[in-house]
Formats: structure tokens, sequence, C-alpha cells
């Protein structure tokens, strides 16, 4: 099942910390080269604790425009 939501990192403010890695539950994110954080959006449920956690504050949840599993 696809959520409703997922996190999307602005790259050019992210940090490459990696914090939000360690707390995504679902290890939808990683750090991309070293350089900054990508979410992979099939996994990613936008459950936010990684926006709680980015101490940049470079991640943010947005709706998903496609259709979801839920709606027939």
């Amino acid at each position: 099942m696809i959520s409703k939501k997922y996190a999307v990192p602005n790259e050019k403010r992210c940090v490459a910390c990696g914090a939000c890695v360690k707390v995504c539950p679902r290890k939808a994110i990683e750090i991309w080269k070293g350089c900054f954080a990508k979410v992979h959006t099939d996994l990613c449920v936008g459950c936010g604790l990684c926006t709680k956690e980015c101490p940049a504050g470079c991640i943010e949840i947005v709706e998903r425009e496609e259709k979801y599993d839920d709606e027939k």
C-alpha cells in the first residue's frame, strides 16, 4: 500500500548528517553520495519522524499527487 504522504528533503539545505536515516522506521532514506538525503518514495509512509529529527530543518512532508491503493 502506498501512503498518501511522503518526505521530501531540500538537497541544497541538507547537511548529510544522517539523523533522518537513523530514525526512519521504513529505511526509506539514505545519504546520497555523501552529499544529501534521498528519500525512496515507494518506501516512505510520511510518518514525519525525519522532519522532527533533522537539525537543518530541510525535510517536509507532502501529499502525493497520484492515486492511492485505497481509492478505486
